[in-house]
C-alpha cells in the first residue's frame, strides 16, 4: 500500500487546478484535504496504470466525498483529476 509517511508535498499542474475548479467546484484546499481522511480508501487504477502507476481515491473533504485520480512521484502527490463521488461511489465509501 502507499506510505504517506515519505510524502511531503502536492504537485499540481495547473490546467488540472483551473479545471477540477471550474468543471466540479473542488479547490486545491478540499482536494489536498482529502488525503487527510481517517477512512479513505485507495484502489489501484489498473486500467490507466500503463505509463505510471495510478491510483483511485475515496474520501471526505468538509461535507463531500470527493473521488481522486492521482499518482505518486517520489515524495509528491501528484493530482491529476477530482471531482464529486458519483452514487456508486459514494455507497463503495460508506461500505468500507
Amino acid at each position: 500500500m502507499i506510505d504517506f509517511g515519505k510524502i511531503i508535498e502536492f504537485e499540481w499542474d495547473e490546467a488540472n487546478i483551473d479545471k477540477s475548479f471550474k468543471k466540479h467546484g473542488i479547490t486545491i484546499k478540499e482536494a489536498e484535504e482529502l488525503f487527510l481522511d481517517q477512512n479513505i480508501l485507495f484502489l489501484e487504477d489498473i486500467k490507466h496504470s500503463q505509463v505510471e502507476k495510478r491510483y483511485n481515491a475515496l474520501g471526505i473533504s468538509g461535507i463531500k466525498i470527493l473521488f481522486a485520480v492521482f499518482t505518486l512521484r517520489k515524495s509528491k502527490i501528484r493530482i491529476i483529476s477530482i471531482r464529486i463521488a458519483n452514487q456508486k461511489e459514494r455507497r463503495l465509501y460508506e461500505k468500507s
